[in-house]
């Protein structure tokens, strides 16, 4: 090819891009929009210019291979296509302005849906917005204490396609994180489980609440509270109000239990001891006073 066919070559594919980039710019859309598994997506279509439109078509594009999902015009009204009867439907219709609903998405609902609105005598102008469908559960905390004094470890899993990411939180200012350490594990459903662990260090002496968040791609997060109890500080002093604390909870009505109990085995250990006395000691008596005076007689 010379130089001269190669510079029209150029030309020509400068001005099909720049063609296509006017005419996609006339129509306002999603470029992408984000579901989760087993939520619905909504895919909108606007024309920003008043056409002469005889048909919008709903396609999905899937490796580069475009299939009619459905299509609205005035005189035949909205028709979806076999096969995506179940998936698909109408949420507005119009000429100008057309959007449909993806029900109940899954991984497989992933791509583009392109929008053509068939206009005269422009031809086909065309809308890309593009689906991506994430995955993310609740995530879970969980709080211990570490073995140093006014320290805990804080865990937090959770579970997202694509890898979430996970944020901790303490609603306590002079309490604060270190050491964080996260792993991330493939599952074998095309998920993945992110933990992240870090110590948590300071003076607790309120009810404090650690947060974690996860979040995927930009979608939003989803974030649980768990509450860490209050510490209470001990004295070694023990005066009136640790008595009457001491009244008042468990252990003390255990050790007046057992009080009792010994009190009980002591009450009738003498009162063996005093039935003994009344009548053993008059018989042997009176058996030893016979003796004697058979003793005597004799």
């Amino acid at each position: 090819m010379s130089f001269f066919g190669v510079l029209l070559y150029v030309v020509a594919v400068f001005i099909s891009g720049a063609f296509e980039k006017a005419l996609t710019a006339v129509i306002q859309t999603q470029q992408t929009v984000l579901a989760a598994v087993g939520e619905d997506a909504e895919f909108s279509c606007q024309l920003l210019e008043t056409k002469d439109v005889l048909q919008v078509t709903w396609q999905k594009i899937s490796h580069d291979v475009e299939t009619n999902v459905a299509t609205y015009s005035k005189y035949y009204g909205q028709r979806v296509n076999d096969g995506f009867n179940d998936k698909v439907g109408f949420k507005y219709t119009g000429l100008q302005n057309c959007s449909i609903v993806i029900r109940n998405v899954t991984e497989q609902d992933e791509g583009c849906y392109h929008c053509l609105f068939n206009t005269y005598p422009d031809g086909s102008l065309t809308g890309k917005p593009c689906l991506r469908v994430y995955e993310l559960h609740e995530p879970v905390v969980d709080v211990r204490e570490s073995n140093s004094t006014e320290e805990w470890v804080v865990s937090c899993s959770a579970t997202g396609r694509p890898a979430p990411t996970v944020t901790l939180s303490v609603s306590q200012q002079d309490l604060s994180f270190s050491q964080y350490n996260t792993v991330s594990v493939s599952n074998t459903n095309a998920t993945f489980t992110v933990t992240t662990t870090a110590v948590l260090s300071g003076s607790c002496k309120h009810s404090t609440q650690v947060g974690c968040a996860a979040r995927v791609l930009s979608a939003p997060h989803r974030e649980v509270m768990l509450t860490i109890p209050e510490v209470q500080e001990e004295y070694d002093d023990y005066d009136d109000d640790d008595y009457d604390d001491g009244l008042n909870d468990g252990s003390y009505h255990r050790n007046f239990g057992r009080i009792l109990v010994i009190l009980s085995s002591v009450l009738l250990l003498l009162l063996a001891c005093f039935t003994t006395l009344i009548f053993v000691w008059p018989k042997k008596k009176s058996q030893s006073r016979n003796q004697n005076t058979f003793s005597q007689t004799r």
